[in-house]
């Protein structure tokens, strides 16, 4: 609800109170969308050492650790090649559970 009684002309009181009501619900626009991209986004964290999503390890022994679900595998090999369904299966399981 605006309302604007700044004129002595109810048509120029009109067109300002538009202007007003116009520029709150563009306000209100952006600010669900906003929201919506947060939602969509989830939780960010900062990119540096630590918050990486698997480990790899090539020497002296091997694995190959997701950090998110702490699933693990001996064979780094498989996983650089592109076989990482047991990964997806286990981030799969935790997102369900």
């Amino acid at each position: 609800m605006v309302t604007c009684q700044n004129e002595r002309s109810q048509h120029k009181n009109k067109e300002s109170a538009m202007k007003v009501l116009a520029a709150k619900l563009g306000q209100i626009a952006n600010e669900e969308n906003e929201q919506r991209i947060a939602e969509l986004r989830g939780d960010l964290r900062a990119i540096e050492w630590g918050n990486q999503m698997r480990s790899y390890v090539f020497q002296p022994y091997t694995m190959v650790k997701d950090h998110r679900t702490n699933h693990e595998t001996g064979d780094v090999m498989r996983v650089m090649d592109g076989d990482i369904d047991d990964f997806i299966q286990a981030a799969l399981k935790s997102a369900k559970a």
